[in-house]
């Protein structure tokens, strides 16, 4: 059973469906479940009346959120995670054509941080350009306690893409992946799926178990910046980083260092949001 356990990774095809030098992979099918759980969620919320929005907005956010995800984690990889290499092959930003090979690879890196800021401008250009005055933060803290069951699926779809994998280590709970199987390494940590659980799962039953208890616009959204970045920077202890990176100052991330950025902006939103509505009452 262990044995089996161990050798998951090697039995899976990262390719749903190939036509030619075309393909569609489980990473983009997770990616799209994750918003269309998310979407239901909302309008779940919605129904219970839990929050005053129309099924037509959440459908909407979702819409500029797909877009804002896309773009900002696009150019966060890009900017954060290998600005040289792209410097120097611009193209490759944009073409998931490799003139290079002939063959379609499609668009490869994704940074969470920037997919978030992406989000994040996407949402406050919606509210501005909706007919309807719809306070950000309030907006915000309606949505958040739902967002981590997307990151559940799309850290499913990293590990069924077999990318962003764990460390080495001795421990039973490491798996086999395909790329250092083959060379004969030691075991890795499966950290997509500590990641599923840490940033999905966890994070989830949490924001959800106080989505109706805000105490004021924003309490909810920096709860979950925080949430996040902790849940990250435990999850990052598992990963493997960036081979063109490694690691800072000998120990950590550059994942763990922009998710204590995300701590401090959290904490920094939590008391400017409470000290603003308290200012209003007196």
């Amino acid at each position: 059973m262990l044995e089996f356990y161990q050798n998951i990774p090697l039995h899976i095809d990262p390719v749903v469906l190939a036509i030619s030098s075309f393909s569609i992979g489980w990473y983009a099918i997770m990616y799209l479940l994750a918003f269309v759980v998310v979407y239901f969620l909302l309008t779940y919320r919605i129904k219970k009346k839990e929050g005053e929005y129309s099924n037509d907005l959440i459908l909407d956010f979702i819409m500029f959120a797909l877009v804002g995800a896309f773009i900002g984690g696009r150019l966060g990889y890009v900017l954060l995670y290998n600005p040289i290499y792209y410097w120097h092959n611009l193209l490759a930003i944009i073409s998931p054509y490799d003139f290079a090979t002939g063959q379609f690879v499609g668009i490869y890196g994704m940074s969470y941080h920037g997919g978030l800021l992406g989000v994040i401008i996407a949402t406050g250009i919606l509210l501005r350009k909706n007919k309807f005055k719809i306070d950000f933060w309030q907006f915000a803290d309606f949505v958040v306690p739902v967002i981590p069951a997307g990151y559940f699926f799309g850290r499913i779809g990293n590990f069924l893409n077999l990318e962003l994998y764990g460390r080495v280590t001795e421990n039973w709970l490491g798996m086999h992946f395909p790329l250092w199987a083959e060379a004969g390494s030691s075991l890795r940590f499966p950290s997509q799926l500590f990641e599923a659980f840490f940033e999905g799962v966890a994070l989830f039953m949490i924001l959800w178990s106080i989505r109706n208890k805000g105490k004021f616009a924003g309490h909810l959204f920096s709860v979950y910046l925080v949430g996040y970045g902790i849940a990250r920077i435990v999850g990052e202890f598992f990963r493997q980083p960036d081979e063109q990176i490694g690691y800072i100052a000998k120990y950590f991330t550059l994942g763990q260092i922009l998710s204590l950025l995300m701590i401090l902006i959290g904490v920094g939103i939590y008391f400017w949001r409470k000290n603003k509505i308290l200012k209003k009452v007196n």
